[in-house]
């Protein structure tokens, strides 16, 4: 939060209020601008992946923060390489159908996964449904796209 803090753009930071609770995970930031947060402590097997899982209900959060805000954005946060990778909710949702498309039906949970490697992008992808190790969707994502994406208007 202090790196959305301390742009120069920013306005104020908020609660996303769903139902008459506020939401763990998102936010709203210049009132516009929609911020979904997870977390992964460390990377998992010999890919070194970190491990973002998206429930049924987190993906309901996260449709429904997107019909109050005119951007939305999921913020990963590996915290083990100290590093935070963010993607449009349009590029969540392109893996998801990327997935679902494989699969024929939708999934309770989807797990997004991302590598960050010394010295090189992100890459975000999700696993091909019953191969695992088989990426699908892979995304580049720059190091210097957090925070500054947030704050950009198509």
């Amino acid at each position: 939060m202090t790196q959305i803090a301390e742009h120069p753009t920013f306005k104020a930071v908020n609660a996303f209020w769903l139902n008459g609770k506020k939401s763990s995970c998102a936010f709203r930031v210049n009132d516009t601008t929609g911020v979904y947060i997870k977390y992964a402590a460390a990377p998992h097997g010999s890919a070194k992946e970190y491990i973002f899982t998206f429930s049924s209900a987190n993906l309901a959060e996260l449709a429904t923060l997107r019909e109050h805000c005119t951007h939305v954005f999921v913020v990963m946060i590996c915290i083990k390489a100290k590093e935070i990778c963010v993607i449009s909710y349009g590029q969540l949702q392109q893996l998801i159908e990327l997935r679902q498309k494989v699969l024929g039906a939708p999934e309770e949970q989807v797990q997004v996964l991302v590598t960050a490697p010394p010295n090189k992008q992100f890459r975000v992808y999700v696993n091909r449904p019953g191969r695992k190790g088989v990426m699908m969707g892979q995304q580049l994502v720059s190091r210097k796209a957090f925070p500054e994406m947030l704050f950009v208007e198509s």
